[in-house]
């Protein structure tokens, strides 16, 4: 019979075995950060606006690629990322439209993570995330007889630098070590003056890897596969200054992970999830939202529960 620490050892392999072979590749991605009337421009008009994010995330399971929770001890990983955002929307060109610009950067404030095996398998470390760049053209708003809204749109083409913190020898990190494009459609409709869809539908291609994490073994890069992922709400307002709805996000993987040039069949990421959330507008320049989120059937990847602080505010 194994002595309990080499119980303990043997354990930590397999389970270091198991995660390498089921995925968690994709990186950080807007999974329910955007919600109320996503698609439509900012109220304040023209200016340079600062948009700060607080998400709170606790899951307690990690999934192989059926679904099935993962064999730790224990899966325990809570997360604080604040994001912070600018936005310069200038003024609209003449046929309405607006082409504007916008940076944001996330950052691991506070990571704990517990396997129950003293963290012989699950590490993390704190710091400042991957930059993203993203010019986007707001569309001219469509409207009704009345003039109340019909749709309006915005299309925006991400590009996400690897200039967050990475190390190889940890299972999360701020930072993804390679470059990605995140471009997104978003729009709103509105069935009528007070009850109204958002969605964000966004594509995601991730770049080489190459110096991938120690998991992975004795290879020279890895490419996580490319994902769809869209963010979807459904709101409708009580007042001219409170909404109230329903939001929910998915993500699939269509692609599979590339090991050294290789594809990596049984990697491919998926989750779904849903939960309330209001938006208070305190006036035009500065607005509040809060939602939180309940995942499911998470494939290779984590599954849990998160809360989203959002609030814009114009400079």
């Amino acid at each position: 019979m194994l002595k309990p620490r080499l119980r303990l050892i043997a354990a930590a392999v397999l389970a270091c075995q198991s995660l390498a072979a089921h995925a968690y590749d994709l990186p950080g991605l807007n999974l329910g950060s955007t919600s109320f009337y996503d698609g439509s421009p900012v109220p304040g008009g023209p200016g340079l606006y600062l948009e700060q994010y607080f998400t709170y995330s606790k899951a307690s399971r990690f999934n192989d690629a059926d679904g099935h929770k993962l064999g730790l001890p224990r899966q325990d990983v809570t997360v604080f990322a604040p994001t912070t955002q600018l936005i310069w929307v200038p003024e609209p060109m003449s046929n309405g439209a607006t082409l504007g610009v916008t940076a944001l950067v996330t950052s691991l404030a506070h990571v704990s993570v517990h396997d129950g095996l003293d963290n012989a398998v699950l590490s993390s470390r704190e710091g400042i995330g991957d930059l993203t760049i993203g010019p986007f053209l707001q569309l001219p708003t469509l409207t009704r007889a009345d003039g109340s809204p019909l749709l309006t749109q915005r299309i925006e083409a991400d590009f996400v630098l690897p200039t967050g913190a990475y190390d190889r020898d940890k299972s999360i990190n701020p930072g993804s070590n390679f470059f990605s494009f995140n471009p997104y459609y978003a729009a709103t409709y509105w069935f009528t003056p007070k009850w109204s869809v958002s969605g964000r539908f966004m594509y995601l291609w991730n770049a080489e890897n190459h110096d991938p994490q120690r998991s992975f073994g004795d290879v020279s890069d890895t490419q996580a596969g490319q994902a769809l992922h869209a963010n979807l709400t459904t709101q409708y307002a009580l007042t001219d200054k409170l909404s109230v709805g329903i939001n929910g996000y998915v993500l699939k993987q269509i692609t599979d992970t590339r090991i050294d040039g290789h594809q990596a069949s049984g990697r491919r990421e998926k989750v779904w999830a849903i939960g309330p959330g209001f938006a208070y507008a305190f006036d035009r320049e500065n607005v509040l939202t809060v939602n939180s989120y309940f995942e499911q059937g998470a494939e290779n990847r984590t599954e849990g529960n998160k809360f989203v602080i959002n609030f814009l505010h114009k400079l």
